[in-house]
């Protein structure tokens, strides 16, 4: 494999593990980015290697949550199961129905029409003016933790998700956007995100290797190993700045940002 593929792929990495956090839409940033380094691969495998790539990020929030999310624990040498947390990955599912049926339904229609920059562009724009907004309206949150969540909020953030399906959006952004909408805390709609992050990921992975099918060059599987090893790393940081930052800060700077990278993407496709 040659350096230079080597280092387009890194670029990705370090690329997906800030954006798949951040509220500024990691699937938006990836196309855009294969727009000026691409990848010296065929477009089936571009197209899986930019949902699997993902699974990197998505371990690091496992890694992270490990103890919040298993849903069974050792006390006096004995395993227990954690009411709390079994009714929290419940309501995880239930947020997921809405995406999973619009996404089976859709998917393939948004692949084929809407991955454009332009698109992009223009989603990126749209919804960092929505956090700005609905920033300013200072909706005074009712649901303040995570297990405080409940499973119509749940339901409705999941609505909120569906939004995703357009590249661009962010699936963190959609979610979180929902969040406020509907009174959940900053740091708790944050939090529901990794963990409806965890089963959404894994299975749009499964599916896109499914696909592609399991006989991979060296190189694609140098490509997707070290794509994912950055992810996973570069992640770790991330979403730990995240949780702290938006414990003193809210969410208008990366409104701003969406803003600013989604006109500087118009004009450039507008001049050349």
């Amino acid at each position: 494999m040659k350096f230079i593929e080597l280092l387009k792929v890194i670029i990705l990495g370090i690329v997906e593990g800030i954006t798949e956090w951040l509220p500024i839409s990691s699937t938006g940033h990836m196309l855009l980015l294969d727009e000026f380094i691409q990848l010296d691969m065929s477009a089936a495998f571009k197209e899986m290697f930019f949902i699997v790539i993902q699974l990197g990020a998505i371990l690091a929030v496992v890694v992270i949550f490990w103890n919040r999310m298993l849903p069974i624990e050792k006390k006096d040498h004995k395993w227990e199961i954690k009411k709390d947390t079994v009714n929290l990955w419940l309501k995880v599912a239930v947020s997921l129905v809405p995406g999973t049926i619009i996404t089976l339904l859709f998917d393939d229609y948004v692949e084929a029409h809407f991955q454009t920059p332009i698109v992009i562009a223009i989603a990126l724009i749209v919804y960092g003016i929505a956090f700005i907004v609905i920033e300013n309206k200072k909706i005074e949150p009712k649901t303040t933790s995570l297990h405080a969540i409940t499973y119509k909020e749940a339901f409705l953030i999941g609505v909120f998700q569906i939004l995703s399906i357009v590249p661009g959006t962010s699936r963190s952004g959609s979610t979180i956007v929902g969040g406020l909408l509907i009174g959940v805390s900053r740091v708790a709609v944050a939090e529901f995100t990794f963990f409806m992050a965890v089963p959404v990921m894994f299975g749009l992975s499964f599916l896109k290797l499914l696909n592609f099918g399991f006989a991979f060059t060296q190189p694609e599987i140098i490509t997707l190993l070290v794509g994912c090893v950055v992810a996973f790393i570069v992640s770790i940081f991330v979403i730990k700045f995240l949780m702290d930052y938006i414990k003193k800060h809210d969410f208008k700077a990366f409104g701003w940002y969406r803003i600013v990278l989604g006109t500087l993407v118009l004009i450039y496709f507008w001049i050349f």
